[in-house]
């Protein structure tokens, strides 16, 4: 007869601190800065998303993700309701209608 040992592990914590969540926000507000301010970023936005994303490497892949797609809804979940100039990139993406 085998007899097994089971080890007891904690639990993964998945919540973010503060900090984290914070440094989300201004990665992302960053990203949606640079794009209503540097053409050429835009257009490397529009071009290639995930390359230009790419120097963001905070960035999770659900955030690239929103990012890429023009998910307006869940970035303004996470960063708040955008004002007209963050909102540039994401309205040029959803006007591509590359889906």
């Amino acid at each position: 007869m085998v007899q097994m040992t089971i080890e007891k592990t904690k639990p993964v914590t998945l919540a973010i601190t503060l900090e984290e969540r914070l440094k989300r926000r201004e990665t992302i507000l960053a990203v949606l800065a640079r794009a209503a301010d540097d053409s050429q970023f835009l257009a490397q936005l529009a071009d290639n998303p995930t390359e230009a994303l790419s120097g963001y490497y905070t960035l999770t892949h659900e955030e690239v993700a929103a990012l890429v797609s023009g998910d307006i809804k869940k970035i303004e979940n996470w960063v708040g309701k955008l004002d007209k100039r963050h909102a540039t990139w994401l309205w040029c993406r959803l006007s591509q209608e590359k889906w």
